[in-house]
């Protein structure tokens, strides 16, 4: 089963997606507010909301697929190829950062960057955990069953901001700039080792499969559970592979009008392009 967000007419509303179509699942205004729900496959399958065809749907059509999740893990050197191109050992424990709800866009949506920001900006393709209930020290086979499927992210990076300190979050976290989607596909039917391929305009720039991970998806569940609960609408973001415009000699970076797209294949992709935009407003 797939299910994502879809922005209609100034709300949005969880949808499930299937043979060409869209189905709203009335009463459930995004994947977040379903996954809340105990029994959200049962409502999910049942849905018989309006109907839209996915050939008629808009760029912009597809909100992330969870729009505000109560967190947003990320691993970082999580590819054994990723690791070894910057210069890393293989770590023993996951390397973790966070990202606010507010960097997030959908699948089509320009990725927004400040000009000031703009010089160093980097791609980083990945396979994305949604979890589907609450873990607490969660076991393997406890954190397995808590997996309510995968999605994709580009974990878009500021270089030149997440190396001004030791810690990476700056770089991170930019308003707008993380697409997410462009649907869920449910653990019981998501590919095992599907391959990740980044492409920027015609050109590839990241192909890996996801069985180069040194931490598997329901390893970092139990493993984040440790730390903190995880609940439904929560996402991890699994680490990129190699292949990163940072590690090219020179390196490459992401320019004004350039397109990028992430696809994993079974799941979905994102494509967006990038806008360099002048800040001409404040939030009071």
């Amino acid at each position: 089963m797939r299910l994502g967000t879809l922005r209609i007419g100034g709300r949005t509303r969880a949808v499930r997606v299937e043979a060409g179509i869209a189905v709203e699942i009335q009463g459930m205004a995004d994947v977040g507010a379903l996954l809340a729900r105990p029994d959200w496959r049962r409502i999910a399958q049942r849905a018989q909301g309006t109907a839209h065809a996915l050939s008629a749907l808009a760029g912009d059509a597809w909100a992330p697929v969870v729009p505000a999740p109560s967190k947003i893990v990320c691993v970082g050197l999580n590819y054994r190829a990723h690791i070894l191109e910057m210069g890393r050992e293989l770590p023993e424990f996951p390397t973790l950062f966070a990202k606010y709800a507010d960097a997030l866009i959908g699948a089509g949506d320009p990725i927004r960057i400040p000009r000031e920001a703009a010089d160093t900006l980097d791609w980083e393709g990945e396979l994305v955990v949604v979890v589907g209930e609450a873990v607490r020290f969660a076991t393997p086979e406890a954190a397995a069953r808590a997996i309510a499927g995968y999605t994709v992210m580009n974990d878009i990076t500021v270089r030149g901001h997440q190396r001004r300190t030791t810690q990476w979050l700056q770089g991170k976290t930019f308003e707008a700039t993380t697409p997410l989607g462009p649907w869920l596909v449910t653990a019981d039917v998501a590919p095992a080792g599907s391959v990740l391929t980044t492409r920027v305009g015609d050109e590839t720039v990241q192909s890996s499969t996801t069985d180069d991970l040194v931490f598997g998806a329901a390893e970092l569940v139990s493993s984040i559970s440790r730390i903190t609960t995880l609940r439904p609408g929560d996402i991890i973001a699994t680490g990129t592979p190699g292949g990163v415009g940072a590690a090219r000699t020179p390196p490459r970076y992401l320019a004004d009008g350039e397109t990028v797209e992430v696809a994993i294949e079974g799941i979905g992709a994102v494509r967006n392009r990038v806008e360099v935009v002048d800040p001409t407003f404040s939030v009071s």
